[in-house]
């Protein structure tokens, strides 16, 4: 009996050894660097930036607790990565445990900082504070970095020290004082704080990884700049522009994140590149040599143009490589043109298209329909009145500074925002298609969309894993509007520094602070989002009243249809759009600006476009309802033709010939 409890206790230490070996606490997918005993003394010593690591072990509750904060932290200093960066090494696996123990930890978690450049094999310096606080801890790094001599300063980390006036020798504030009036390559931020503050030193970490921008700090001591400056209170920023002029930075909230954001946006201010080739595109420059023109646009807009230029890549190009539909695929895309033509907020002509293109598919008892036919449709090929997809590329608020750049999967994400915002705006709008009442119904078409049709393959296995983690969550209609806005915030950051990320358009948390100021706040130091608020400016942003016709092919007035039929109640107009541009499946998605829409759709109201010309008999125009109607009735009247035919001749068989009179 003793010899099988004590078996029984082995295998149940093993099996939690095992549970230990495999629940680790940080994965590659974790802004952190993890370590092990074949990397960490090539890694910390004498690297070209200073380090921090927790040494954890995965069995440790504490170590567990702790592991949200940790990430938190990485995540909010990655920018920090050429001063100093974070790093975690699992003592629980058993290849670590004798780089544990040359390393001297006796204790989970342990936090040593190692300096850069270090050649001397340190172990590094314990922090034995009680306060592992995210705030405490960031702050600590920035005092680490300070205790670097000029030797052994890490590589790529600017000057932390504060501009001081010098008695009798040019200071740093003079230096400031020299830019009043001159013209330079690039801006200049001063951050003015009080001694103690980190605000100044945390920002200018922050830029590191941005070209474009020089930012010093000040003390609120140094009465004379600030007075020189018209600088009242701390903390405050004064920004010199390249073009010689000067002004304080007006942000909504004096926080690190707000002025961060703020710098990082300014024209001209882009994250470095990975590799020195590359060449930053300029505006109207489609990266091969083709100039195309730019269009200006309010990044507070949603416009009609990318939608609907979205929807003329998605039904031309991208279903196209799909040469047949059938099964999944067909239900898919079924599923797909359901959700669209019910909630899509655009121009009559388009949602007429979509109607009708859902009308025929519903209708069709096919279970394989070729791409050709929906082509034909899209196309309008039967010439039905009202109906009409612009087939160019448009491209205004999803507009890059290269071809390659943005494009299609900015228009996918902004019109999965538009309907997910439309679903909850329109409640009814879903009646009677098997997806009413159904907060993931947008949501479970989009991922669906993507998983089949779209074209980057490695995005939909990234969209996909996003959905099975959290998608159940999802509980309601405004739940899903945020869930959305999560996982595009997510996949930014993911991208952010990616050769696929457009330097004119960085991808950043979005909304950013100008946009939405209100929705950002700062809690022990850390930037959290006011989720509250964010769904009431998502719900305005991608509202109908807040998307933009202006470039939109359906937006320009035009001379009225010749036969001018009553079906079409917006008719269409003809506008002469950039041949130049055409959509990269290829780049990532990216949160960008949007536009205006049924707001500026009512000033056109009354204004003759041109439309489609549709089919004529006798002069009278054919609508959808009477092609419908015309289909119905020409294959009730074949089916109804094969059932006589064979009728009579079955009849035919049986009876015998018979000389008869006709009845007269």
């Amino acid at each position: 009996m003793a010899v099988a409890v004590c078996v029984k206790l082995v295998v149940l230490l093993g099996l939690l050894f095992g549970l230990a070996q495999s629940a680790r606490l940080y994965t590659e997918q974790d802004p952190v660097v993890i370590l092990s005993s074949d990397s960490l003394k090539q890694t910390v010593l004498n690297s070209s930036s200073a380090w921090l690591l927790q040494f954890y072990s995965s069995w440790c509750g504490h170590c567990i607790q702790y592991s949200p904060t940790w990430k938190a932290l990485a995540g909010d200093v990655k920018d920090w990565a050429q001063a100093i960066q974070i790093g975690v090494v699992d003592c629980a696996h058993e290849k670590n445990f004798d780089i544990c123990k040359e390393f001297g930890i006796h204790f989970y978690p342990t936090f040593r900082y190692f300096k850069a450049h270090d050649t001397t094999n340190d172990y590094g310096k314990t922090y034995r504070g009680a306060d592992r606080e995210l705030q405490t801890v960031r702050q600590l790094m920035v005092n680490f970095l300070q205790n670097h001599t000029k030797h052994d300063w890490p590589v790529g980390c600017p000057p932390l020290d504060p501009a001081r006036s010098f008695r009798g020798k040019l200071g740093m504030s003079e230096g400031i004082l020299s830019l009043m009036g001159k013209k330079t390559e690039f801006y200049t931020a001063v951050i003015f704080e009080d001694e103690d503050s980190y605000i100044g030193r945390e920002v200018i970490l922050d830029l590191m990884p941005y070209e474009g921008l020089a930012v010093k700090r000040a003390l609120s001591s140094d009465k004379l700049l600030m007075e020189k400056l018209g600088i009242s209170s701390v903390p405050s920023a004064y920004l010199f522009y390249p073009n010689s002029t000067h002004t304080v930075m007006n942000v909504q909230k004096r926080l690190r994140f707000f002025f961060s954001s703020f710098l990082k946006l300014l024209p001209g201010v882009h994250r470095k590149q990975s590799t020195s080739s590359l060449q930053h595109p300029q505006p109207g420059n489609n990266g091969q040599g083709t100039q195309v023109e730019w269009k200006e646009f309010e990044k507070s807009k949603v416009y009609m143009a990318d939608l609907e230029s979205g929807l003329h890549y998605l039904m031309r190009v991208e279903l196209a490589t799909h040469k047949t539909l059938e099964g999944e695929e067909l239900k898919t895309f079924k599923d797909f043109v359901t959700v669209v033509a019910k909630l899509f907020p655009g121009h009559q002509s388009v949602v007429k298209l979509l109607e009708t293109l859902l009308e025929w598919l519903v209708s069709l008892p096919l279970e394989k329909i070729p791409y050709d036919a929906i082509l034909d449709l899209v196309n309008n090929k039967m010439r039905i009145s009202g109906l009409y997809l612009s087939e160019q590329v448009q491209w205004v608020g999803c507009q890059g500074s290269s071809v390659a750049l943005r494009g299609y999967p900015c228009s996918l994400w902004t019109l999965f925002h538009v309907l997910t915002v439309q679903a909850a705006n329109r409640p009814d709008a879903l009646a009677n298609t098997g997806f009413e009442d159904d907060p993931l119904a947008v949501l479970q078409t989009m991922r669906r969309y993507i998983g089949t049709f779209f074209g980057c393959q490695e995005c939909g296995k990234h969209f996909e894993e996003m959905a099975q983690e959290s998608l159940n969550q999802v509980k309601s209609v405004d739940d899903a509007i945020l869930w959305l806005w999560r996982k595009h915030n997510q996949v930014n950051a993911r991208l952010t520094g990616s050769m696929s990320q457009d330097p004119m358009f960085p991808k950043t948390q979005w909304p950013t602070p100008d946009l939405c100021p209100t929705c950002h706040e700062e809690q022990e130091g850390l930037h959290v989002w006011n989720e509250q608020m964010v769904l009431a400016f998502l719900r305005q942003h991608y509202g109908a009243s807040n998307i933009s016709p202006k470039y939109s092919s359906n937006s320009q007035p035009g001379p009225p249809a010749p036969d001018k039929p009553k079906a079409i109640s917006k008719p269409n107009s003809n506008l002469h759009l950039n041949q130049n541009l055409k959509p990269s499946p290829d780049s990532a998605p990216k949160h960008q600006k949007r536009s205006d829409t049924n707001g500026a759709g009512q000033k056109h109201t009354g204004i003759q476009i041109e439309a489609r010309p549709g089919m004529t008999i006798l002069g009278l125009g054919f609508s959808r309802v009477d092609m419908s109607l015309c289909v119905f009735l020409y294959a009730f009247s074949c089916v109804f033709l094969m059932f006589m035919f064979f009728f009579f001749r079955f009849r035919s068989k049986r009876w015998k010939p018979r000389n008869y009179r006709p009845y007269v």
